[in-house]
């Protein structure tokens, strides 16, 4: 059955007031003398809609991502290495996200795997006052920047869980400026903090835990290279569920009584491609440190330590 197509919605005025508005420009321009629009500029510069009606997520953290100038060490078109939807996939499949969406911790990942630094707070993990203190640092500076995980109802909007970047903070008002993503759908708008912290305190069905925000901002020093692989890799891949479905079961089987039947039992399962993923880890930290820096001995030693960190 053919579904009728849409040309975006209307925009539930209160409690949201839209950022073009002459309302919206007043917030604007206090926002902006009181100190608290300084990330706005280098969002509203790479500010993209979400190519995919569930890709949200994905949408947001590029356009935070392309905001801090996080290089992803990789190609996106040609030569130009710049984040895209399509190359956020370390955490998660895109033809899963596409389908499903993606939830709070994937992002989360996804955000670390970029080489970003991040800061993730659940609504049960702070507090409404933090989070107002959290985001008035954050809008005071070019160097964070917030994303929020929300269900749109309280703000009266069609839809359900949602991702999008705050563009900024009306002290005086109590009111955040929300950058939708979704923008087929509904344009930037401010909306009273009290609300975005209610929409944020709601539970995901996918995982049955609350939403909440991330904080996410350049690292101190530049990522690893590691931060760039794909989990396209069929070494990951493998790896992964090693780690996420083989270990746990191995570790719950009472036949295993003692450390090195359960050691023996572990290297014994390792996927028949994981010299692979080592090779691959071994390489980029030659890259990284400079081949004439590892020594024969420390070579070995590296290999021993990689082994060592995928197996746990």
């Amino acid at each position: 059955m053919e579904v009728a197509s849409l040309y975006r919605r209307v925009l539930p005025s209160p409690p949201a007031v839209e950022f073009a508005s002459a309302e919206g420009k007043r917030l604007f321009a206090e926002a902006l003398q009181g100190g608290t629009m300084e990330g706005f500029f280098n969002l509203i510069s790479y500010f993209q809609t979400q190519s995919e009606p569930a890709f949200c997520g994905l949408a947001s953290l590029s356009v935070v991502l392309n905001a801090l100038a996080i290089d992803p060490g990789r190609p996106w078109k040609g030569p130009w290495r710049w984040f895209d939807e399509s190359m956020l996939d370390c955490c998660e499949p895109l033809h899963k996200v596409k389908a499903e969406g993606i939830t709070f911790g994937k992002v989360v990942c996804l955000a670390h795997c970029a080489g970003a630094r991040v800061q993730s707070f659940r609504a049960d993990q702070t507090t409404i006052h933090d989070f107002r203190a959290h985001l008035t640092r954050c809008a005071s500076s070019q160097d964070c920047h917030l994303i929020s995980s929300y269900h749109r109802s309280p703000f009266k909007q069609t839809g359900t869980g949602h991702f999008s970047p705050i563009g900024g903070y009306h002290a005086e008002k109590d009111m955040a400026l929300i950058l939708d993503v979704a923008r087929f759908k509904y344009p930037p708008h401010w909306v009273p903090l009290t609300l975005l912290w209610d929409a944020m305190n709601t539970t995901d069905e996918a995982t049955g835990l609350l939403r909440g925000f991330m904080l996410v901002s350049r690292r101190s020093s530049a990522p690893s290279l590691l931060y760039t692989v794909s989990c396209g890799h069929g070494s990951w891949k493998s790896m992964a569920k090693y780690c996420v479905e083989d270990v746990p079961n191995l570790l719950k089987d009472e036949s295993l009584d003692n450390v090195t039947t359960l050691l023996s039992r572990l290297v014994e399962s390792l996927p028949a491609n994981a010299g692979d993923l080592i090779k691959c880890v071994i390489e980029v930290r030659r890259k990284e440190e400079g081949e004439s820096s590892l020594s024969k001995e420390e070579k070995e030693r590296l290999f021993l330590k990689v082994s060592f960190h995928l197996l746990c």
